[in-house]
C-alpha cells in the first residue's frame, strides 16, 4: 500500500465518543457507586409492555427484617406522615421487639467488600420511641461479620409549641410573662426534635473480602425508629459518585464526547416517566425516584399480557447520576457534553402520548432546553447557573452541543420537524452559537430517514445554523457493515452526521470478536469520511451481568469486576489514535477490501503516521507500506494488536486482548488472522 502525502478530510478530535443510557443497570447498580438498593423506600414493580403497562408500589423491595430465630419479627411500615422530602414521601418506620434487631438490604447482588477498604455510610433517622444509645451498622454473611460500626443515637426532646419560631420576641410584663419566659428558656435554635430528621454519618472498614453479603442496621434495644435515604459508598468513589473501576474503563477510552441520558430513557415509557433533567439536580433527597423504562418488558409486538414482567421489574432511577453529575463526568474525562432532550412525545410513540405543539406544556419542553443551557453555562447570578454554583461548580461547564429528540419516527401523528423548528428558533434566539443536532429516526433503513434528510437540508439552505449534525442509528449484522463500508462516501458535506447509536449484532446479539472486527472495518469508512462524520458513539455502554435487556454492551461488570469486550477495545483504539487529517489512498483501500482487509490512514499535526488495519480472514496478511516516494516506510514504530484470547464463556463476553509493543518498521506490517491493528510511526 502506497501512502500519499495528500490530505483527505479533517478529523474532529472529539469524533469517537460514548453513549450513556441507563439500561442494564448502567446507573443505579452500575456507574453510580451507591451500594444500597431502594435507598429511599420508593420502589415500584413494572408489569406489561411499553405499549400496555402499569406499575405497582413496592416500597419495601430489597429490605427485610433482621432478628434471631424464635423472636417476634420486627415490624416494617412504609409511611408518609412527616417525610424527609415531599418528593420521595415514603420512609421506613421500624418497630423492634428485642435488642439487636433491625433490617437488611439485599444490595443488588449483595454487598461486596474488599479487605482494608473503607466505605462511607449515611442515613437519616428519627427516634420515635427509642432508649438505646446507638445504631449499629454491619455487613454480614452466613453468620460472619465482615465490617461493623456504630453511631450515637440522637434522642428526641419533649414536644414544645412554638419551638420552630424563627422570629425573636421581647419579654413583657403582664398576664403572659411567665409563659413567655418558659418558652424563651426552651432551645429555640432548632425545630422540635420530634419532627426533625437527623443525618448520621460513619465509616466502615472491611476486615476481610466478601461478596454477596447483607447490609444491616440494628437497634440496641427494642423501640421505634424511622429511617430514610440510606446510603453506602466506597471511599474511593470518583468525585464521591462514580464507581472507580468503571470510571477508569471510561477514562482509558479518552472519549471525545458523551451522549446522555439516552436513548429511550429520554422520552420515557410515558411522558410522566420521561427523563426530566430539572428533577435530577439539587439535593439527592429531592430527586424524585421513578421506575426505569427498562423495568418493563421490551416487547416490540406490544403484547396485551398485563401480567408479563421482567426479572428486574423493580429497575428504577434514583438519579444519583443526574445532569450535574453528568457534566462533572464529562469534565473529569475531558469529554464534551452532548445532552439529548425530548420533544414532547413518548418513546417511539409506543403509548401514543403526545404534547400538542400549540400547547403551553410544549413550550415548557422548549424552556427546559433553554434552562439546561443556563444550568451548564449561565452566570452564578442566574437562576440555574446559581444552582450549579450551589452544587459546587461555579465555573461553567462549556456546553457547546445539544440534541433535540431521540428516535422519533411517527410522522403521520407527530409533527417532528416543526418541533425541531420551534426548538431551533428559541435556542438560537438566546444562544446563537449552540450546535443543534436533529434526529433521523431509529434506523437508516426507516422511512423517516429520507424525509428527515430532506427536511434538514432544506432548513440548512435557509439557515446555516439550522442543524449541526443529524443523528443516525443502526443496529445491524456484521455483514451489513462490511457491505456498507462506503456508506458515507457520497454524503453531501453541508450537514454533519452523528452516528449516535450503532453496533454489529450477531445472531445471538452478544459481544464477540466477529462483531468487533465488523465494527472496526466499518469505522475505517467513518474515519475516511471524517469530513461528514462529526461524531460517532457505539451503543450501549454498560451491562451488569445477570441484569441484561440486551447484551452487545461495551463494558460488562459484576459487583466487583469489569469485563472489557473486544468491541470496547475497538472503540478505545480508535479514540486513542486520532489523526488530524486522513490520507488519500486513491482506491487502494477498496482493492484491499476484496481480500478481506480494511484500512484507513491519517496523520497528526506533528507528522506522525497512524495506520488502522482490520484482517477479517483466517490467515496472516503481509501489508506492504510505502511512502509517497515509493520507498518502504521504515523507522521506529509502535503497534497495537487486538486479538481473541480464548473461547467465549456462556455468561460473559468473548475474551480478548490488546498486545502493545515497539518495533522497527521495515516496509511492511504483518496482520494477524482475525485481528485489528493500529500502527504509529
Amino acid at each position: 500500500m502506497k501512502l500519499t502525502r495528500e490530505y483527505g478530510e479533517k478529523i474532529s478530535p472529539e469524533m469517537i465518543g460514548l453513549f450513556f443510557e441507563d439500561i442494564n443497570f448502567a446507573a443505579d447498580g452500575g456507574l453510580y457507586a451507591e451500594m444500597i438498593e431502594n435507598r429511599s423506600f420508593e420502589a415500584k414493580e413494572g408489569f406489561g409492555t411499553p405499549g400496555n403497562f402499569y406499575a405497582v408500589d413496592d416500597y419495601g423491595y430489597a429490605w427485610t427484617p433482621v432478628c434471631k430465630e424464635g423472636e417476634q419479627t420486627p415490624r416494617m411500615q412504609y409511611v408518609t406522615g412527616l417525610p424527609l422530602s415531599m418528593v420521595n414521601p415514603h420512609y421506613l418506620r421500624l418497630t423492634t421487639y428485642a435488642a439487636h434487631q433491625g433490617f437488611a438490604n439485599q444490595a443488588y447482588d449483595g454487598i461486596y467488600l474488599e479487605k482494608g477498604k473503607s466505605y462511607h455510610v449515611s442515613f437519616y433517622a428519627r427516634c420515635v420511641a427509642y432508649e438505646g444509645e446507638s445504631f449499629s451498622v454491619e455487613v454480614n454473611k452466613d453468620g460472619t461479620t465482615y465490617a461493623k460500626g456504630s453511631v450515637a443515637a440522637v434522642k428526641p426532646v419533649p414536644y414544645a409549641p412554638f419551638t420552630d419560631l424563627t422570629v425573636e420576641f421581647p419579654l413583657t410584663d403582664g398576664p403572659f410573662a411567665e409563659i413567655q419566659r418558659e418558652i424563651k428558656g426552651i432551645d429555640v435554635t432548632k425545630r422540635c426534635r420530634e419532627h426533625e430528621w437527623v443525618k448520621y454519618d460513619m465509616t466502615l472498614t472491611a476486615d476481610e473480602t466478601v461478596s454477596g453479603a447483607s447490609f444491616e442496621i440494628r437497634l440496641d434495644v427494642a423501640g421505634v425508629v424511622e429511617f430514610d435515604l440510606i446510603s453506602m459508598l466506597p471511599d474511593d468513589a470518583v468525585a464521591g459518585v462514580f464507581r472507580k473501576d468503571l470510571f477508569e474503563a471510561l477514562k482509558d477510552i479518552r472519549p471525545g464526547f458523551i451522549r446522555f441520558p439516552g436513548g429511550c430513557i429520554v422520552e420515557g415509557i410515558s411522558l410522566e416517566n420521561r427523563y426530566q433533567w430539572k428533577k435530577t439536580v439539587g439535593e439527592l433527597k429531592d430527586r424524585k425516584y421513578i421506575p426505569n423504562l427498562w423495568a418493563f418488558q421490551d416487547d416490540r409486538n406490544f403484547r396485551k399480557d398485563l401480567d408479563a414482567k421482567r426479572p428486574d421489574a423493580h429497575y428504577g432511577q434514583s438519579y444519583g447520576i443526574g445532569f450535574y453529575e453528568y457534566f462533572v463526568l464529562c469534565e473529569l474525562l475531558g469529554a464534551k457534553p452532548l445532552p439529548v432532550l425530548g420533544m414532547g412525545a413518548a418513546c417511539q410513540f409506543r403509548t401514543t402520548e403526545l404534547v400538542p405543539i400549540d400547547n403551553e406544556e410544549f413550550r415548557e419542553f422548549v424552556q427546559d432546553a433553554l434552562d439546561l443551557i443556563e444550568f451548564a453555562n449561565g452566570p452564578v447570578e442566574s437562576k440555574w447557573g446559581g444552582l450549579r454554583a450551589k452544587m459546587g461548580h461555579p465555573q461553567p461547564f462549556d456546553l457547546e452541543m445539544l440534541a433535540i429528540g431521540n428516535e422519533q419516527w411517527e410522522t403521520k401523528y407527530v409533527d417532528i420537524f416543526e418541533r425541531h423548528v420551534q426548538f431551533e428558533k428559541a435556542i438560537h434566539a438566546v444562544y446563537p452559537k449552540m450546535k443543534l443536532l436533529g434526529t433521523a429516526g431509529p434506523s437508516v433503513e426507516n422511512t423517516l430517514y429520507d424525509l428527515a434528510w430532506d427536511f434538514y437540508r432544506k432548513g440548512q439552505k435557509e439557515n446555516p445554523d439550522f442543524v449541526y449534525a443529524v443523528d443516525e442509528h443502526y443496529y445491524v449484522s456484521p455483514q451489513w457493515m462490511y457491505d456498507h463500508i462506503a456508506f458515507y462516501d457520497n454524503y453531501p458535506r453541508e450537514i454533519g452526521v452523528f452516528a449516535g447509536e450503532y453496533a454489529a449484532h450477531t445472531e445471538d446479539k452478544e459481544n464477540t470478536m466477529e462483531a468487533a472486527l465488523a465494527e472496526a472495518a466499518f469505522m475505517t469508512g467513518l474515519e475516511k469520511n471524517a469530513g461528514v462524520i462529526k461524531l460517532a458513539s457505539y451503543a450501549p455502554l454498560f451491562n451488569r451481568i445477570g441484569h441484561s435487556q440486551w447484551k452487545p454492551d461495551m463494558i460488562w461488570f459484576d459487583d466487583h469486576k469489569v469485563y472489557l469486550t473486544p468491541n470496547y477495545y475497538v472503540q478505545k483504539l480508535y479514540a486513542n489514535h486520532v489523526g488530524d487529517h486522513t490520507l488519500q489512498l486513491n482506491g487502494q483501500d477498496e482493492t484491499l477490501r476484496k481480500e478481506g482487509i480494511y484500512v484507513t490512514a491519517s496523520e497528526t499535526k506533528e507528522g506522525k503516521l497512524i495506520l488502522k488495519a482490520v484482517n477479517t480472514t483466517d490467515d496472516a496478511f503481509l501489508l506492504p507500506v510505502e511512502g509517497a516516494d515509493g520507498q518502504p516506510v521504515a523507522g521506529a514504530a509502535k503497534i497495537w494488536v487486538l486479538e481473541t484470547a480464548g473461547e467465549k464463556p456462556a455468561d460473559k463476553p468473548e475474551p480478548s486482548k490488546v498486545a502493545e509493543c515497539a518495533l522497527e518498521l521495515n516496509g511492511s506490517i504483518r496482520l494477524a488472522p482475525k485481528s485489528f491493528t493500529v500502527l504509529e510511526v
